[in-house]
């Protein structure tokens, strides 16, 4: 048997190897498999076998890419936003539909709406993926990102006490005032409900136009301008108590939570309705969003928390 052709195909394949670049891939891929944790330089370096002064050169640089997220606090590197826009391109490319995706088409065909998941990211709340229907124009896109601090962001904590203490105390985006009983009504009966519907104001349609891309840190006239569109948190939340069944109610989204398989809340399922709903139509959309929520809840092996 002749070996000098596998010979030659295996050193080809050894010369065009990189050992630098199997450095980075094994950063990313170690840090893929623990997505709840992170990781600090010596540990990472310890773990993957890797010097530290190359360890801090290959996260540096994914970090500056916003491959990974440095918590400037303790050192420690997570996976970052970049990568989100990275696996949605390859989807696009290889024209996958994820059991997620796949959801958000169900919701979008059935309803004729916008559907979309977004996730809190490195301290701002990112677009993960949207359907929307043929021939619309949603105006955003995957990626797009806006800063999770007081008024925005409700959705993202409304399911978990910490969430909702850490969330208050963040320095808010615009200067507000809290109605803590209105508050404690939206939680108690976004919870019973399963979901939050968000009514549609002259002010809620442009508050998220003029977030969208602004760091945490608005300039002093932005704040200002926000300031007179929202003004307390939650005053935009339709609240089933408060609606009457024989009117139609202005709706801009319909929102349910996504959890992990800690029972924590790892994304939302959104509905973008913008427009008048009777009740009846109110709690159909609804559900229809649990659902599509639940089933991509199912899909990360998450559960829903008990409360009580």
């Amino acid at each position: 048997m002749c070996t000098e052709p596998y010979a030659a195909s295996v050193a080809e394949t050894s010369r065009r190897m990189s050992p630098p670049t199997d450095r980075v891939v094994a950063v990313l891929d170690f840090l893929a498999a623990r997505p709840a944790e992170r990781f600090g330089v010596s540990e990472l370096a310890r773990r993957l076998g890797l010097s530290k002064p190359t360890c801090l050169g290959i996260v540096t640089s994914l970090a500056d890419a916003g491959y990974l997220v440095r918590d400037g606090v303790d050192k420690t590197y997570r996976l970052g936003p970049s990568l989100i826009t990275l696996g949605h391109r390859a989807q696009e490319s290889m024209r996958v539909s994820p059991t997620a995706r796949e959801a958000l088409r169900r919701l979008s065909a059935k309803f004729g709406i916008t559907a979309a998941l977004s996730g809190v990211i490195d301290d701002r709340i990112t677009l993960l993926d949207i359907v929307a229907p043929p021939g619309a124009r949603p105006g955003v896109e995957v990626g797009q990102s806006y800063p999770f601090a007081p008024p925005v962001g409700l959705m993202f904590v409304l399911w978990d006490d910490d969430a909702v203490r850490e969330w208050l105390a963040r320095e808010p985006t615009i200067p507000l005032r809290t109605d803590t009983d209105r508050l404690d009504r939206v939680i108690a009966g976004c919870r019973a409900d399963g979901y939050l519907v968000e009514r549609l104001t002259p002010g809620g349609r442009r508050l998220y136009s003029l977030m969208a891309g602004m760091s945490a840190t608005l300039p002093d006239e932005l704040r200002a301008l926000l300031g007179e569109l929202v003004s307390d948190i939650g005053e935009r939340v339709s609240l089933r108590e408060d609606r009457s069944a024989r009117k139609r109610h202005d709706i801009s989204v319909i929102s349910a939570p996504v959890y992990d398989h800690y029972r924590r809340q790892a994304m939302v399922a959104s509905m973008h309705v913008g427009a008048s709903l009777s009740e009846r139509e109110i709690i159909e959309r609804a559900r229809a969003v649990v659902t599509s929520a639940d089933e991509v809840t199912a899909q990360l092996g998450g559960s829903k928390p008990r409360w009580g």
